[in-house]
C-alpha cells in the first residue's frame, strides 16, 4: 500500500469502519482497531500506516503489549504522534487496564490466589521493573489497604520488614498478602524470594500479623507461594 494512500482510496472491504459494521469489532486486527481509535493519520502515511508504525517499531518485538511500554514523552517522539494523539493512545491504555480491574473485582476474593492475580495482573505484569505490593486486610479478610512497598529489584536489603509491618499495624491489619512481579514474565520464585517470605512470615508471627500470601505475577500467569507450601 502506498505511503501516501488515503482510507478512502482504499477498497471499501479494507476500510476498517467499513469492515466494523459489515463483520463486527472482532474482525478487525490490532493495527485497524488502534486505527479506528487515532480517526487519522498525519502527513504521508494514513491512521492504518500510524497505528503499524505504533505497535510495530523497527528492531522492537510488535503487537499490544508495546502500547503499555510507551510513555506520553516517547509516544511524542513517534513520527506522526503529537500531543493530541499522544494523550488518546496512554488514555485508551489506562481505560483498557481499568476495564480489566472492573471485571476482575466483581468476583475478588482474598481466600483466592487465583482472584488476587487477576485482580492485579494489569497493575503489575507490564513494569519492567520489580514492584512489590503490600496488601493489608482485616478480621473478616476484607481489603483495608494497600502501599507499594518496593520498586526495583526485590531483594532482603530493600524489603524492610519493619517498614512494612509499621504500615499494617496503623492500618489495624490482622494479616497481609504480598505481591509482586517478574518483568521477565516468568513467575517461578527465586531464592531471594523464598528468603524474603520466610523473614516476613516470621516477623509477622512475632507482632500478631500472618502473611497469608506471597503472589508473584507474571505475563498473564502467577505463582503463589501459599500454594507451593512455601508460606
Amino acid at each position: 500500500m502506498s505511503q501516501t494512500k488515503k482510507i478512502k482510496d482504499m477498497l471499501e472491504e479494507e476500510r476498517p469502519y467499513e469492515k466494523c459494521e459489515r463483520l463486527g469489532v472482532s474482525s478487525l486486527t490490532d493495527i485497524e482497531l488502534l486505527a479506528v481509535l487515532l480517526r487519522n493519520g498525519a502527513i504521508n502515511s494514513n491512521s492504518l500506516e500510524l497505528a503499524r508504525r505504533i505497535l510495530y517499531p523497527l528492531n522492537q518485538r510488535g503487537g499490544l503489549i508495546n502500547l503499555h511500554q510507551y510513555s506520553l514523552a516517547q509516544l511524542k517522539k513517534i513520527h506522526g504522534i503529537g500531543r493530541v494523539k499522544a494523550l488518546q493512545i496512554v488514555c485508551i491504555v489506562e481505560l483498557s487496564r481499568r476495564l480489566s480491574k472492573a471485571s476482575a473485582i466483581k468476583g475478588l476474593d482474598f481466600s483466592s490466589a487465583a482472584k488476587i492475580a487477576e485482580y492485579y495482573m494489569e497493575d503489575l505484569r507490564h513494569h519492567q521493573q520489580e514492584h512489590m505490593k503490600l496488601l493489608m486486610l482485616n478480621t473478616k479478610a476484607r481489603l483495608i489497604g494497600e502501599t507499594d512497598i518496593s520498586k526495583g529489584t526485590v531483594n532482603a536489603s530493600l524489603v524492610s520488614p519493619r517498614e512494612l509491618f509499621i504500615e499494617a499495624l496503623q492500618k489495624n491489619a490482622v494479616s497481609i498478602i504480598l505481591l509482586h512481579n517478574h518483568p521477565s514474565g516468568d513467575p517461578t520464585p527465586s531464592k531471594e524470594d523464598i528468603l524474603i517470605t520466610k523473614r516476613i512470615k516470621e516477623a509477622g508471627s512475632l507482632i500478631g500479623i500472618e502473611l497469608l500470601d506471597h503472589i508473584i505475577i507474571g505475563n498473564n500467569c502467577y505463582i503463589s507461594l501459599a500454594e507451593k507450601n512455601l508460606v
